[in-house]
């Protein structure tokens, strides 16, 4: 999935106690890797540690079942104390709409936490990261397209990494709520065009999983696809079905969507990145990879509409 690049990595050091690190450990996705992590049953238990900047975001009762670590993940003296003596990594860059440029939210971010997996011999590391690579759009992606440099740099350290690599978050409908419970849906999609969507529970998931076992070596993506491709209009369909109210879905334009953001005061580099990969989208740049049971997960639309959507429309 990295172009024909495969990396001979260092054999990663077993321990008595293995330590895994959680990166955005109160975010979507890495909460969810956190409880899955906590929840494991395993005679082989790895001890956790997570890096967050404000350890009282954290659930009840899990200070002292972790190590914190507090500060950003993307300072280096913060992940020097996070990364030693660690042989697994969960990593996320955070969201900054306020980055003065994309290379400088996702791959200048990245750098220390680069430098520090190879000083402090961390064997494996998995990524959130997007689909796209290998298609015809994406070096113009926008926020796409610097995750996937973000994954060159992990990638160019000499650890194991496995990227995940995702289309479109189910969970990001919540978003709408208000307008979804007056009836509308909105995106910048083409109504008809069907693309995967997964949910993050399903992403968060295989993330526990891939740092749990730790037999893989390499550098390669991990395509997180749900278990099917829908349509906007396919989607507004099933919400109305279970929300038993009907829905319809609105295109709303790129510039539209431009404005938007920037009226709520969002920086030019991140706003540009979203509406050029919004616009990839639409070009194609979730259509590169091909379905197969082992890039499916099991969480349709209409259970995570069940389970997410329905009692926040209802809250």
């Amino acid at each position: 999935m990295f172009g024909d690049r495969y990396w001979t990595v260092r054999p990663y050091r077993r321990r008595l106690n293995p330590m895994i690190v959680i990166t955005t450990p109160t975010g979507d996705i890495g909460s969810q890797v956190l409880d899955a992590l906590l929840q494991t049953d395993s005679s082989h238990k790895d001890e956790i540690r997570v890096v967050v900047r404000d350890a009282a975001r954290l659930p009840d009762g899990v200070h002292d079942r972790v190590d914190v670590v507090t500060g950003s993940h993307g300072d280096a003296d913060v992940v020097a104390r996070a990364f030693a003596g660690a042989d697994a990594v969960f990593w996320v860059v955070p969201p900054n709409p306020m980055t003065p440029s994309l290379a400088a939210a996702f791959s200048d971010f990245t750098r220390p936490a680069a430098r520090a997996f190879a000083e402090h011999g961390v064997g494996h590391v998995v990524g959130v990261s997007a689909l796209g690579r290998g298609t015809s759009v994406a070096d113009r992606a926008g926020l796409v397209t610097a995750s996937l440099a973000m994954d060159d740099v992990i990638g160019d350290s000499g650890v194991a990494y496995r990227a995940l690599a995702n289309p479109s978050f189910m969970d990001n409908v919540l978003r709408q709520v208000d307008s979804i419970r007056g009836g509308v849906f909105t995106d910048t999609v083409a109504p008809d065009r069907a693309a995967p969507a997964a949910a993050t529970r399903d992403i968060a998931a295989v993330a526990a999983r891939l740092l749990l076992d730790r037999s893989w070596t390499g550098v390669d993506a991990v395509p997180v696809l749900g278990p099917e491709n829908l349509s906007a209009h396919d989607m507004a369909h099933i919400m109305s079905e279970v929300l038993g109210t009907p829905v319809r879905y609105e295109r709303r334009s790129h510039e539209d969507l431009r404005t938007q953001m920037t009226g709520y005061g969002l920086g030019k580099a991140f706003v540009d990145g979203m509406v050029d990969m919004m616009r990839a989208k639409d070009d194609g740049l979730d259509d590169g990879v091909t379905r197969t049971a082992e890039t499916s997960t099991p969480t349709t639309f209409r259970q995570w509409c069940t389970d997410v959507l329905l009692p926040a429309v209802q809250a």
